[in-house]
């Protein structure tokens, strides 16, 4: 039995750099989290002796009484470092490989569990590279590399967020500079974080646009959706995305010329409910529609209006999947333990988008992407929406999840109440896509729903 995860990341520098840490397994702890300590016998090479301690109170002392000593089981400078270690029930080998790509070096790192009981020791491990590319900005800051000397100055507010951790560690593995606007600090993050309160402009502003030729805005900011959609709640909603809009475009007016870019959040469920509907950038909002999705888009896109900027593009995002994204957790889970079978009528519409293509968009709404630039209204979405009923029939696929029987609209609505959250995330749909990407020849790396799910359980 084996059990396999991988992760990679590019990364804007020659291989050479990347080893200077990856070469020096001693310097895992301070970069990987999944150690506290690692003791090398020796130079690193072939077959040298290595001791491996894993971060946890419990797994830590546990692991280093039990387990053998690991060996280096491939080292090729520049190019792949393997640990394996013998363990009670089955063998643990971590490997990372580097390939030099387009200017710089792709960093992979597989975690491979063999023998009897891997299924129960991934159990513990977990998800360990849901935050590679994170890890692999504490790498470069243990290698010493500095942005470029012309690096886009990125603003993301929300960036503590699990959209806003992703698109900030993928700007730095490229290059640029990013600044993180948060209503509270977290030590774990390793970018430079500004406080602010998402509603006032403040000393969080100090400096921060003294070069708008090179200074560019991500706003993310606003509450989650989860919740009942109760009047108080969906003010609260509301209040979340527009306030700190309209913080950031009046700050943004004190800048001595418009930044070079803003990329603005919004959410394709400003549609609301729509049936049949073929959904592209050109489609009318409706004057009224659902108050916790159409209530709540449209305020917040009307609120960018005056945002003091050369461009300015407003994503209209659909449901995205990446390892760390709540609906995959959610919707995995059900599947996992026989409650994934489709929901209500199984007919609704659900858009969604990898998080590798997100993240292509948004670089591309940055200016970052020398094949494209866009402006205005973009759908990010996956050119090949599914119904709810294909849905959760390829989480039950992907996952192995058994056989599951449907959940009626009722039973969905009483479990929505009692999880405290909204049974019309579920319950609607939209089929929505984008002419503009198509009209600009953008390529999804993952265009199929399938395909797209296998890469994030790999």
């Amino acid at each position: 039995m084996s059990w396999t995860r991988s992760a990679s990341q590019f990364l804007a520098v020659d291989p050479a750099t990347v080893w200077q840490v990856i070469g020096d397994p001693t310097q895992l702890p301070l970069w990987s989290p999944t150690f506290s300590a690692v003791t090398v016998q020796g130079e690193p090479a072939q077959d040298t002796e290595v001791r491996l301690t894993p971060a946890g109170s419990v797994i830590g002392p546990l692991h280093s009484r039990t387990a053998p000593p690991a060996r280096i089981t491939a080292f090729t400078p520049q190019r792949r470092l393997e640990i394996t270690q013998e363990q009670p029930g089955g063998t643990w080998q971590q490997e990372w490989r580097l390939t030099p790509y387009d200017g710089g070096t792709v960093l992979t790192q597989q975690n491979r569990l063999t023998g009897p009981l891997a299924r129960g020791a991934s159990v513990a491990i977990g998800d360990e590279l849901a935050d590679f590319s994170v890890r692999c900005v504490r790498l470069l800051a243990l290698a010493e590399v500095e942005p470029f000397p012309d690096a886009l100055r990125v603003v993301i507010a929300g960036g503590s967020g699990s959209l806003g951790r992703r698109l900030a560690a993928e700007l730095v593995c490229r290059g640029q500079e990013v600044v993180i606007l948060t209503r509270a600090k977290r030590t774990e993050l390793p970018f430079t974080q500004r406080v602010w309160d998402g509603r006032t402009v403040g000393d969080w502003t100090d400096g921060l646009f003294d070069e708008p030729s090179r200074t560019a805005v991500v706003n993310l900011a606003g509450q989650l959706i989860d919740g009942r959609p109760t009047k108080k709640f969906v003010a609260e909603l509301t209040a979340s995305r527009v306030d700190s809009t309209t913080a950031l475009v009046e700050a943004s007016r004190g800048a001595s010329a418009p930044l070079q870019r803003w990329v603005q959040a919004s959410t394709a469920s400003i549609w609301g409910d729509t049936g049949e509907q073929r959904l592209t950038e050109a489609s009318p909002v409706p004057e009224s529609g659902l108050a916790q999705m159409t209530g709540v888009a449209v305020p917040w896109e009307q609120a960018v209006e005056g945002a003091n900027a050369e461009h300015l593009t407003v994503l209209r995002t659909s449901i995205v999947f990446d390892r760390a994204s709540p609906v995959l957790d959610k919707l995995g889970g059900l599947a996992k333990v026989g409650l994934g079978g489709r929901v209500g009528s199984g007919r609704q519409w659900f858009s969604w988008i990898h998080i590798d293509d997100w993240l292509s968009i948004t670089l591309a709404a940055l200016g970052l992407d020398p094949a494209r630039s866009l402006d205005g209204v973009v759908v990010a979405s996956a050119p090949n929406p599914v119904r709810n009923e294909q849905l959760m029939r390829l989480l039950r696929a992907v996952l192995s999840g058994p056989p599951s029987p449907p959940t009626p609209a009722p039973l969905v609505r009483l479990g929505a109440f009692l999880m405290d959250t909204d049974p019309q995330l579920a319950l609607t749909g939209r089929h929505a896509t984008s002419q503009v990407l198509a009209d600009q020849g953008f390529e999804f790396a993952h265009p199929e729903l399938e395909d797209a799910l296998r890469s994030l359980v790999r």
